[in-house]
This record gives C-alpha cells, sequence and structure tokens, in this order.
C-alpha cells in the first residue's frame, strides 16, 4: 500500500454539522468540482451509506470507483476504502477526523493513501494527493460554514 498523507483544516461549526455534511455524499457533485456522480448503492441499518460509487472528471484524471465507508459511533471518524480496483486506482484507503476544539470550531483531518493503477513518480504522487486533499478541505469548510 501507498505511503498515506493527511492535512488539516479548522471549520466554524460542531461535530454533528460537519459529519452531516460529508456523508451527505448524493449532494457532492452539487458542491465539488472533480466530483460528477455520487450514487448510494448500499445503507447500514441506521440510514448511514454504506457503499458509495463516484464518477469523477478533474481534466486530465477521469475514474469510475466504489468505496465502503466505516462510521466510528460518535461519528468523529469516517473511513473509507476502494470496493475493487478501478481504471486509475488500485487501492484507496481514506479517513475524516472531526475534532471538537471546544469554541464552536472542529479540525478536520483528511487522511488519504492512493495506490494508482498507472506510474507516477513519487514527488508528482505526493504533490496529486496535497492537491486532492487542499480541494477536498477548503470545499468542505465553505459547504459546511456556507450552510451554518
Amino acid at each position: 500500500m501507498a505511503d498515506s498523507s493527511s492535512q488539516s483544516i479548522v471549520i466554524n461549526a460542531d461535530p454533528a454539522r460537519i459529519a452531516e455534511v460529508i456523508c451527505d455524499y448524493a449532494s457532492y457533485p452539487r458542491w465539488t468540482q472533480a466530483i460528477k456522480v455520487a450514487e448510494v448503492l448500499e445503507e447500514y441499518e441506521d440510514g448511514y451509506p454504506a457503499t458509495v460509487r463516484f464518477v469523477i472528471d478533474a481534466g486530465m484524471v477521469a475514474d469510475e470507483y466504489t468505496l465502503h465507508y466505516d462510521y466510528a459511533e460518535d461519528i468523529s471518524r469516517i473511513e473509507w476504502h476502494l470496493v475493487a480496483p478501478s481504471k486509475m486506482q488500485k487501492a484507496q484507503d481514506g479517513s475524516y477526523d472531526i475534532v471538537d476544539n471546544g469554541d464552536g470550531t472542529c479540525t478536520v483531518t483528511y487522511t488519504l493513501s492512493v495506490d494508482l493503477s498507472i506510474g507516477m513518480l513519487g514527488m508528482f504522487k505526493k504533490k496529486a494527493e496535497k492537491a486532492i486533499m487542499d480541494t477536498a478541505l477548503k470545499e468542505l469548510k465553505k459547504r459546511v460554514e456556507m450552510a451554518a
């Protein structure tokens, strides 16, 4: 498995609101640039999505893949892994960790590890992972704070 990268951002909202936005996968195409389709295929008994199919188009990178999600009981950690290899990825593991700062804000840490099907120099791969995480966190912050 590839090395993982992590990045954090502070969001002005409570943990429940942040988790609500993260777990509303079907709405991702409305507020994220790269995700064109997000379809919940399977849910847990409590209603949280278990398996979600994504179609992304980020210019030079386009892919269709399915992720399986697991949740901490208090939803402070949301993690996922790639169900089966896709055109671009052999594996993907990731997580969001939500920590309440006690002042009306939370620190959200995004950790991502992607093993690509195509060859890419380590330096470029790290740069791509950083860009993906940076964009995802900024879009999440904007979405959560806009709706607050």
